[in-house]
């Protein structure tokens, strides 16, 4: 630790010094208010416990820049993100020593977020790790090409000078209650035995993209000796390392080439060592290395003399729980968990701080609608009954006076942290029938989602406008279904119209078209035939209203994350969508602002066919008032392709599912 920031530490001790008497103060008003605090919460034997939504203790900082109070005018409806720095931690190690992974997020901060930067060190380096976080990041500014500038933002950056175990406050606590789990959280390390080292040596790692390779845990039984072999470069194959863990060094070759080669020698992991600079870099697959699966795992480690020689040495793996690193405080001044961060890269605290702006845009938006009809609330949703209601709705005459309709559906989890969320994410469907509609208007799907990996914030509006007309009867039934072997989530829904609206048109029927899908195979397009259809009299427009998601995975990765395309066609003229956005490394991470959940467990940054993880799925809609003739039979078709022609995948052919409706809008009387 005082080899990467002793250039720092003089100038500190100087400011140090300047402060202290105030630092004192401020230590003991904090150890008052969180003695004071505890005192409350512990009456009548009530565990002190802070959960998600709870509303944030106040707390004072002191900073390099001064003392930072919560709450003030300063941070009056503004996000706050805490991040904790540890040097004993792989994933640290290389984020704060990448320019990348720090200044290109930190360009792109909210204008509304502020940036706590706490450290995890011992009491008497506090300040000069401050110290050196700060100038990390001015030098990462003055290294970097960027519309923004560090004076830009440094008023939002606050860097604590008290370690974690010296805040005196409620801080600690969130961090310790909020365990770190999984992905990159805890100590990791590979201890290294051999006949030469005296006891062991613990090396921190940071394991190769969760994405891109297994990690050694899940490869490896806790604590496994398994022989350590020396494969120099490895950028060639050796069949010395056939049956054990290679350890190659950094350069000569990408990362890829290194894993690639060791796994066919026949070895059953990779240890990559950094020697120069000094730091752990994240390591990765590029380019069309990204498409070639690999099936061992690998990590890097600190490089150290002792690792290499002719003795016989074997490895295993661990991770050391550890607190929490990061978490937040939302607009409205209540906690939030910040889910995982997949890599080291402060792009996960940006799409954090994007989300809580978008809930709280969501906010304002709720508080537009003139009528809210409760569906349900926090019910479990699991096994193939799913959620049922039946809500009595109001007249459609009243109903028509709305020009938007709206499911708001939010999406929660059987605990109060995210990890009581399912591990997996899964396509949840909402169908109606409302009583004395005919059999043919029953069941049909009017809203779909997507549950997030492992997280329990979602809210979304899903405007169903156009679909207005499936919602008449005197009373309608509500099924909400995921898949049945999914574990348990616990949805809520309203109905709400806002805008009020009586002139101009309305959608006054629909008609079912295609649904609800088909295999994406080379027989997908024979499940759909043509549709003739006459338009009712004084229609003033026509809409094609669908929503299409892909599924699955054959060779080609449809139809989840290959390229499809989807057609329409009426009366001889098409209109198409591609979803151009599947298989993009960020696609879905791109979305944060529109809704979708970050920071999730899984691979939710990649974009999808026609959806993303944690969000709403959107209709696809297509005005054909222009294509289509009243005084006779209108034709209408849809087919779906993959790289402009009809699928024909190998193996494991995907799904589709597709739900489409025609609606006729008539003026208003």
């Amino acid at each position: 630790m005082q080899g990467k920031m002793k250039t720092d530490v003089n100038g500190g001790l100087k400011q140090q010094t300047r402060i202290t008497k105030h630092q004192k103060q401020v230590a003991d008003f904090n150890i008052a208010h969180f003695n004071k605090l505890n005192e409350e919460k512990l009456k009548d034997g009530e565990i002190v416990t802070y959960n998600p939504g709870d509303k944030a203790p106040a707390f004072s900082l002191i900073t390099l820049d001064g003392v930072l109070e919560f709450p003030n005018k300063e941070l009056l409806n503004k996000s706050l993100m805490f991040h904790v720095y540890d040097p004993d931690v792989g994933f640290m190690d290389c984020l704060w020593n990448s320019f990348v992974a720090l200044i290109t997020p930190l360009s792109k901060l909210p204008n509304n977020t502020h940036v706590i930067f706490l450290s995890d060190v011992p009491l008497k380096d506090g300040f000069s790790t401050a110290l050196w976080m700060k100038q990390q990041i001015v030098r990462g500014f003055q290294s970097m090409s960027s519309s923004v500038s560090f004076s830009d933002i440094s008023s939002r950056l606050h860097f604590v000078v008290s370690p974690v175990k010296g805040l005196g406050n409620w801080i600690p606590s969130v961090l310790k209650e909020w365990m770190c789990v999984d992905h990159n959280c805890g100590y990791s390390q590979v201890v290294v035995q051999s006949p030469d080292i005296s006891g062991a040596i613990v090396s921190e790692r940071l394991d190769a993209r969760y994405d891109w390779l297994p990690s050694p845990e899940s490869i490896f039984p806790n604590k496994t000796a398994i022989a350590l072999t020396d494969a120099g470069s490895g950028c060639l194959p050796s069949p010395a390392v056939n049956g054990s863990v290679a350890y190659v060094t950094s350069g000569g070759c990408s990362f890829f080439t290194k894993v690639a080669a060791m796994q066919k020698s026949g070895a059953i992991g990779v240890l990559v060592t950094s020697f120069v600079p000094g730091h752990l870099k994240d390591m990765n697959c590029e380019g069309e290395e990204c498409s070639i699966p690999l099936r061992i795992p690998a990590s890097m480690v600190l490089g150290t003399p002792s690792l290499i020689g002719d003795k016989k040495k074997t490895v295993y793996f661990q991770t050391t729980p550890s607190d929490n690193y990061h978490f937040a405080i939302d607009s409205e001044g209540r906690l939030a968990e910040s889910g995982w961060w997949l890599y080291p890269s402060f792009k996960f605290l940006v799409w954090e701080a994007q989300w809580l702006n978008y809930k709280t845009e969501l906010s304002g938006r709720l508080d537009e609608a003139s009528l809210v009809v409760p569906v349900f609330s926090s019910q479990v949703m699991q096994g193939q009954a799913g959620v049922v209601a039946n809500v009595t709705l109001p007249s459609m005459e009243k109903m028509r006076q709305y020009g938007k309709v709206e499911l708001d559906m939010s999406l929660s989890c059987p605990g109060t942290r995210d990890t009581s969320c399912a591990h997996w994410d899964h396509t949840i469907q909402l169908f109606v029938c409302c009583l004395g509609r005919p059999p043919q208007f029953c069941e049909l799907e009017i809203g779909r989602w997507i549950s997030p990996f492992r997280r329990r914030v979602g809210r979304w509006l899903t405007d169903i406008t156009p679909l207005l007309p499936l919602l008449d009867g005197p009373s309608c039934t509500f099924t909400m279904k995921t898949a049945p072997w999914a574990l348990p989530w616990i949805p809520s829904l309203n109905l709400r119209f806002s805008q009020p609206k009586t002139q101009g048109v309305y959608p006054a029927s629909v008609l079912p078209l295609y649904h609800p899908g088909a295999t994406f195979d080379k027989k997908y397009n024979s499940n759909f035939q043509p549709i003739q259809f006459t338009v009712p009299q004084d229609t003033k427009k026509v809409l094609i209203y669908s929503v299409i998601t892909g599924h699955g995975s054959d060779e080609n990765g449809c139809g989840e994350f290959c390229v499809t395309s989807h057609h329409f066609n009426v009366n001889n003229i098409t209109t198409n969508i591609t979803f151009d956005n599947a298989g993009t490394p960020e696609g879905c991470a791109d979305h944060v602002p529109a809704g979708v959940i970050p920071n999730e467990h899984g691979t939710w940054l990649y974009g999808r066919d026609g959806w993303c993880d944690g969000q709403q799925v959107d209709s696809w809609r297509i005005d054909i008032t222009n294509h289509v003739t009243t005084n006779s039979y209108n034709r209408l078709q849809y087919y779906g392709w993959f790289n402009g022609t009809d699928p024909n995948p190998k193996e494991n052919p995907g799904i589709i599912i597709l739900w489409s409706y025609l609606v006729y809008y008539k003026p208003f009387s």
